[in-house]
């Protein structure tokens, strides 16, 4: 069962919080794939084990792409499954107890739909979101949310990016404008998902709107994340204004390689 062997996942040997740690802020991003994975007949229900891998990642602030409120047909086809298809929407589901939880929805399909999602340890404010669609084929969104921490409001954005690099550098033009509008300067913000940038172009667009992407102290190359099976390019990322990156790390394991198509990204910050 993979519910057991979340325990032999490797997480870095200082993943236990201590009290040094205060001044830390731990960020997780991931992309959960709907909950499911498969197809046809081999399709199985994943929501549940992702559940335990949010719980195992402890981070303060869980950025989630490709989350479902609802969806009719999958709805009944897991309902006849050992733990069947949860009743709450994913994101309430996979909230660690006692976070708070912002979702909006990005895409309509025929069946339910799906968006973007944040779980937070710490307080949240009033919950925005910007669509940021390049063409009709692809429905993307960005989550706004703002998150009291260490005395300071971190804004916190959740974007899960198009398929297409010029639709790319349109949706960073328009995440510029919509930082202008709702996000003051002087405060720390990260913006964090599925960048969908396979052939690693837009960390130039980034900085030119004042986001560093973030690295571990001395790291040379970023994580891979995707395919989460043997992990090869690093889609899963986050971007930084006010903030400094401690550390990364990507959770490996049969565990989450089985969970979604991406593995989480991890990555300790604190106050520039």
């Amino acid at each position: 069962m993979v519910l057991n062997r979340l325990q032999s996942t490797q997480l870095p040997t200082a993943s236990a919080r201590t009290e040094s740690d205060v001044a830390l802020l731990r960020v997780a991003t991931y992309n959960i794939h709907k909950g499911v994975r498969g197809i046809g007949p081999r399709k199985r229900l994943e929501i549940h084990n992702l559940g335990l891998g949010v719980e195992a990642l402890d981070a303060d602030v869980v950025f989630l792409q490709e989350v479902r409120l609802f969806h009719t047909r999958e709805a009944r086809k897991f309902d006849r499954s050992k733990f069947g298809w949860p009743e709450q929407g994913q994101a309430h589901f996979l909230a660690p107890e006692g976070y708070d939880v912002a979702y909006r929805t990005n895409a309509v399909t025929r069946h339910g739909e799906h968006g973007n999602a944040l779980l937070s340890r710490w307080p949240i404010g009033d919950v925005g979101h910007f669509d940021v669609s390049d063409h009709r084929f692809e429905q993307r969104g960005l989550l706004h949310v703002p998150v009291q921490w260490g005395g300071m409001t971190v804004h916190a954005v959740v974007a899960h990016f198009g398929l297409i690099h010029a639709s790319r550098v349109r949706q960073v033009q328009k995440l510029a404008e919509f930082l202008e509008a709702n996000v003051p300067a002087n405060e720390p913000l990260v913006v964090a998902g599925d960048f969908n940038d396979w052939a690693e172009k837009l960390d130039p667009p980034m900085w030119g709107i004042g986001l560093q992407r973030a690295r571990s102290e001395g790291a040379r190359v970023h994580c891979p994340t995707f395919p989460s099976l043997a992990p090869v390019f690093a889609l899963d990322r986050f971007y930084l204004r006010g903030l400094r990156c401690r550390s990364t790390f990507v959770p490996r394991g049969t565990a989450w390689a089985r969970m979604s198509d991406h593995l989480p990204l991890v990555a300790e910050l604190e106050a520039a």
